[in-house]
């Protein structure tokens, strides 16, 4: 497991069948690869490039993660270069964590970050981000047994 992630709010998104459905259209880079662009660009790219994730807070409530495959450069239409997140399609759910707001994009040390609850289906039925985290908090974890 990497020992860097990012953490990275995923504004306007309801939950994680949400966070997919944006991800397979808009969000999708020329390569077919989910992707999201951010200003800035992260100086320690090749800690997180070493196996690390983005993990995604989901109306205050970290959710899942996505493994970090590159960094692309992008120039928006104002000449502006920007960062592009390249990002594995599959989505991991986590144990549901409190996050407050911030912007644009933190680091996460792997100590640091929620453990993996397994791959998320589409099928798959969704609870409410907070009444995730509140069941979690009381060791109740909504969804299928961690693989592996």
């Amino acid at each position: 497991m990497a020992g860097l992630h990012l953490m990275k709010l995923s504004v306007g998104t309801e939950d994680v069948a949400d966070l997919a459905d944006w991800q397979s259209g808009r969000g999708k880079g020329a390569d077919g690869l989910p992707r999201h662009v951010t200003r800035m660009w992260p100086k320690r790219e090749a800690e997180l490039l070493d196996g690390g994730s983005v993990y995604w807070v989901i109306k205050g409530v970290m959710l899942c993660r996505q493994r970090l495959l590159r960094f692309d450069e992008v120039v928006g239409g104002d000449g502006v270069p920007r960062c592009a997140l390249i990002l594995d399609p599959e989505l991991v759910r986590v144990t549901p964590t409190a996050r407050r707001p911030f912007q644009g994009w933190r680091y996460l040390a792997a100590a640091e970050a929620p453990r993996d609850l397994g791959h998320w289906d589409a099928g798959e039925g969704e609870l409410p981000p907070k009444l995730s985290m509140a069941l979690a908090e009381f060791g109740v974890v909504w969804g299928p047994a961690p693989k592996g």
